[in-house]
């Protein structure tokens, strides 16, 4: 599957995506939502989005609702180092909010699993 992950922070970027590319998945970066709906333009194929919650400019939040604003129906994961029910309270249309923390190398795969199986 392609995912793009978006997240501000270069060292937690390449983390999350070699998570993700371990799980055998195809990733894309971006360091901002700028960059990210350009890469989404550029790349029809992705299904999903990681992406953090706390970036300069436009939050993870702010990027799910450009994306549904957009018509863009990707599945959502947000990231975030504080408390994900309310960084979820934001936004409760995202489809997982998960602690950016140590356990993503199973919080992660277990999120996707879980979000892709309801979205098909």
């Amino acid at each position: 599957m392609q995912i793009l992950v978006v997240d501000d922070d270069p060292l937690a970027g390449e983390m999350i995506a070699a998570v993700l590319e371990d799980q055998g998945h195809q990733v894309f970066q971006a360091e901002n939502a700028v960059v990210a709906l350009e890469l989404l333009n550029a790349q029809p194929g992705v299904e999903l989005v990681v992406s953090d919650m706390n970036m300069p400019l436009v939050s993870g939040v702010e990027l799910y609702r450009e994306l549904q604003t957009q018509g863009r129906k990707l599945p959502f994961i947000l990231l975030t180092g504080d408390d994900p029910e309310a960084a979820r309270a934001q936004e409760p249309a995202i489809d997982a909010c998960l602690m950016k923390d140590f356990s993503m190398e199973e919080t992660l795969p277990a999120a996707i699993a879980k979000v892709m199986a309801a979205s098909s």
